[in-house]
This record gives structure tokens, C-alpha cells and sequence, in this order.
């Protein structure tokens, strides 16, 4: 689970870099809406139960993950 944990955080810091990258145009970059896309897929399944709550924003974009990030963190202490 330790390796599981640090892979996840890795890819999650990967992903927040790219976010901001995109939107802000950072190293020549246009700004591109789709910037979050790789967010997505590391905050299942709480983007999508977010969504159909009505909660849909870029603010649970970058949170969920975290929910998966320490959910790993718990079972790897456990």
C-alpha cells in the first residue's frame, strides 16, 4: 500500500502541475479548458457522485482526488 499511496500522490501532484499549467499558461503555453482532464480519472468515484448532488466545479476537480489520496494513506496505516 506504501507504493500504491506514493504513486497516487505523484500522479496527483503530475496532474494539479498540468491544471495550473493550462490554466495559466505557464512556459509559453496557450490556456486550454481541458486542462483538468487528468484529474478526472484520480477522483473517481467522487467527481461523479459530486455530480449528480449537483456539487460539479472545478473546486471538487482538485478536491477529490484528496478523498482517494487519503482513503490509500488510512489503508496503508492500517
Amino acid at each position: 500500500m506504501k507504493w500504491a499511496f506514493i504513486i497516487f500522490i505523484v500522479l496527483y501532484a503530475l496532474a494539479l502541475f498540468l491544471l495550473a499549467i493550462g490554466t495559466y499558461g505557464w512556459f509559453g503555453q496557450e490556456q486550454d479548458p481541458l486542462s483538468a482532464v487528468f484529474l478526472l480519472p484520480l477522483g473517481l468515484p467522487w467527481n461523479w457522485l459530486g455530480d449528480k448532488a449537483g456539487l460539479a466545479g472545478p473546486a471538487l476537480a482538485i478536491l477529490a482526488p484528496a478523498i482517494n489520496a487519503a482513503l490509500l494513506y488510512w489503508l496503508w496505516k492500517r
